[in-house]
C-alpha cells in the first residue's frame, strides 16, 4: 500500500535525527508534506534537504508559544494542517534524592509542557481542517516506571493522562488524539552506545532486541492515516513485550538464555 497520507500536512517535533527524522521520511514516501520542527538547526535543516520539496524545517523550541505559531503558519502555508505528531522529548537519569528542581522542571517543560502547547496550537488549525490527528509521544515508562526516571516518568504519564482530556475534548470536531508508548528504542537520546550493546539489554524481552526507530514510526504513521479512523484515546504500546510480563527461565517454554560476554580479568 502507498499515498497512505495523500493530500495530508504534518507537523512532527523533534524531527532533526533518530524517531521524529523516521516518521519524517516515513510521512513523505506517504504522500504528506511534512513540517520538520527542532532546536538542532543544521540537523533539521539537513534532514529537510534529504527529504526534498515535500519538507520544510522550523526551529521550533516546543516550550515557546511564539515558534508554536509560527510553526503552524508553516504548517497551512503548504495546506490545511491534518496531522500533529509531538514528538520532542528528552531524557535524564537521577535518583529522586539528587534531583534538583531545576532539573526536574526541564524535562517537564519540554516532554510535557511541549506536548500541551503542540495540542492546544493543533486545535483551531484542525478544526479549519474539518478534523485531523494529534499523536502524542508517550512511553511505556509513562505506564509503569524505572528507578531514576522520576522526571521522565512523570512526564510521560501527564501525556498519556492529557491525550485522553484531548480525545474527549476534540472529538466532536473530528480531531482524533492518541498515544504511542515505545519501549526501548535505538535513537541519538541514548547516548552513544553501540546498537549490538543496547540490544544486549533488551535481550530479557520476547522479542530479545530493541526497537528501531521506523518500528515507532509505523504506529505514528498508522494513526496518522484514515486507517485509525476509529482510534481517539487509545494507548498504543510497541515495546517487543516488555510490559507482557516476565521470562521465567525455569519455567516451561523459556527460551535460551542468551550468553553473557566475558568478565574482564
Amino acid at each position: 500500500m502507498s499515498g497512505r497520507l495523500d493530500g495530508k500536512v504534518a507537523i512532527i517535533t523533534g524531527a532533526a535525527r533518530g524517531q521524529g527524522a523516521a516518521e519524517a521520511r516515513m510521512f513523505a514516501a506517504e504522500g504528506a508534506k511534512v513540517v520538520l520542527g527542532d532546536v538542532l538547526d543544521a540537523e533539521g535543516e539537513a534532514v529537510a534537504a534529504e527529504i526534498g520539496d515535500a519538507a520544510r524545517y522550523v526551529h521550533l523550541d516546543v516550550s515557546s508559544e511564539t515558534d508554536w505559531d509560527a510553526a503552524i503558519a508553516a504548517a497551512e502555508e503548504l495546506g490545511p494542517l491534518n496531522v500533529l505528531v509531538n514528538n520532542a522529548g528528552i531524557l535524564r537519569f537521577t535518583a529522586i534524592a539528587d534531583t534538583t528542581l531545576e532539573e526536574y522542571m526541564l524535562v517537564i517543560t519540554i516532554n510535557q509542557v511541549g506536548t500541551f502547547l503542540g495540542m492546544r496550537s493543533a486545535i483551531e488549525p484542525m478544526k479549519r481542517a474539518g478534523g485531523g490527528s494529534i499523536i502524542n509521544i508517550s512511553s511505556i515508562d509513562g505506564i509503569g516506571s524505572k528507578n531514576g526516571l522520576v522526571s521522565y516518568s512523570s512526564s510521560k504519564g501527564a501525556v498519556r493522562a492529557m491525550t485522553k482530556t484531548g480525545a474527549l475534548e476534540l472529538g466532536q470536531w473530528g480531531i482524533r488524539v492518541n498515544s504511542v508508548h515505545p519501549g526501548g528504542v535505538f535513537t541519538p537520546m541514548i547516548g552513544e552506545v553501540p546498537p549490538e550493546q543496547f540490544d544486549m539489554g533488551h535481550a530479557q524481552l520476547p522479542l530479545a532486541r530493541a526497537a528501531r526507530p521506523e518500528e515507532i514510526g509505523s504506529m505514528v504513521l498508522f494513526l496518522a492515516s484514515d486507517e485509525a479512523s476509529y482510534c481517539t484515546g487509545g494507548e498504543f504500546v510497541v515495546d517487543g513485550g516488555w510490559l507482557a510480563g516476565d521470562i521465567n527461565p525455569f519455567l516451561p517454554a523459556a527460551p535460551p538464555m542468551p550468553a553473557m560476554p566475558p568478565i574482564p580479568a
